[in-house]
């Protein structure tokens, strides 16, 4: 905040005290702090619960893996051991992730949207919202608008589903914005949202304040990856003192999750991590 808006707000705020109440409130607003399964070595293993414990996170972005042979979602003997964990760590599962897109892509893959299906079914026994559809790797459509016509095709599909569920199916793509928007307008449906992710926008050459305040305002985005590409958060190129603000702008009050932002161990990484998000984002001096 420049000095003009804070005189600005504190002239309004003598008038009508309730506005500076309000301003305070989203400013000390306290998140909750996950991190991905995949970058502590447990991509959909009941082992990241106690890792994340450790660490002194809050949650954890949870993997489905429909080609996991061992820890497959769609066995409720198998959810009940991920429940049980999280249980007895007590950290909460923040989100669901289907990164198997990046291998099996979801504009082609025949089981995608059946994959998506099964994930949705099962969601709110993990009383889940989200859902991250990964597309990187052979699932990306940065500049392939066929492969953008099959997507939103597919969405179409299976957005109803997710409508009628209450669940939100979050898109992390290497696409900016407007792009970003084009798809979900063409889909037409609340159901269907960015997972933005700092570390992939910056890396494109986006604006990401920028960018997360235009989302923001058009409700657009539904969880986001505070990501930092090889150094831990704070070390690296992303500004996060500026996606602070943005967050606060557009009255972000969902889960923060640490992705990648690795630099001499994972294990100290995810630590360190942890500490700068709480100490940056929910002031917390104790984390130092």
């Amino acid at each position: 905040m420049n000095r003009r808006n804070f005189l600005s707000l504190a002239g309004i705020s003598s008038f009508y005290p309730c506005l500076g109440v309000m301003a305070e409130a989203k400013q000390n607003h306290q998140y909750k702090i996950g991190i991905t399964d995949w970058h502590i070595n447990s991509k959909c293993d009941p082992r990241a619960f106690q890792l994340a414990s450790g660490f002194g996170l809050d949650g954890i972005q949870l993997s489905y893996v429909p080609t996991n042979q061992e820890h497959n979602l769609i066995h409720k003997e198998v959810r009940q051991k991920f429940l049980a964990a999280a249980a007895k760590h007590k950290v909460e599962i923040a989100s669901m992730a289907m990164g198997v897109f990046n291998h099996y892509p979801f504009m082609t893959s025949p089981d995608a949207e059946k994959w998506v299906t099964q994930c949705m079914k099962f969601m709110p026994e993990f009383r889940q919202k989200v859902v991250l559809l990964a597309f990187f790797g052979k699932g990306d459509i940065k500049d392939k608008p066929q492969m953008q016509k099959l997507t939103i095709e597919r969405l179409k599909r299976i957005a109803p589903i997710a409508e009628k569920k209450g669940l939100t199916l979050g898109l992390e793509t290497w696409l900016n914005m407007e792009d970003h928007m084009r798809i979900l307008d063409a889909v037409g449906s609340n159901a269907v949202k960015v997972f933005y992710d700092t570390a992939n926008m910056h890396k494109m050459g986006y604006n990401v304040p920028d960018e997360i305040r235009w989302l923001g305002k058009k409700n657009a985005i539904c969880q986001i990856h505070l990501k930092e590409n090889g150094n831990r958060l704070g070390q690296g190129k992303v500004n996060f003192l500026d996606v602070k603000q943005a967050l606060q702008d557009i009255n972000y009050r969902d889960w923060l999750i640490i992705e990648s932002a690795i630099k001499n161990g994972w294990r100290e990484s995810a630590k360190a991590n942890g500490k700068y998000v709480r100490r940056l984002f929910n002031n917390d001096s104790l984390s130092r």
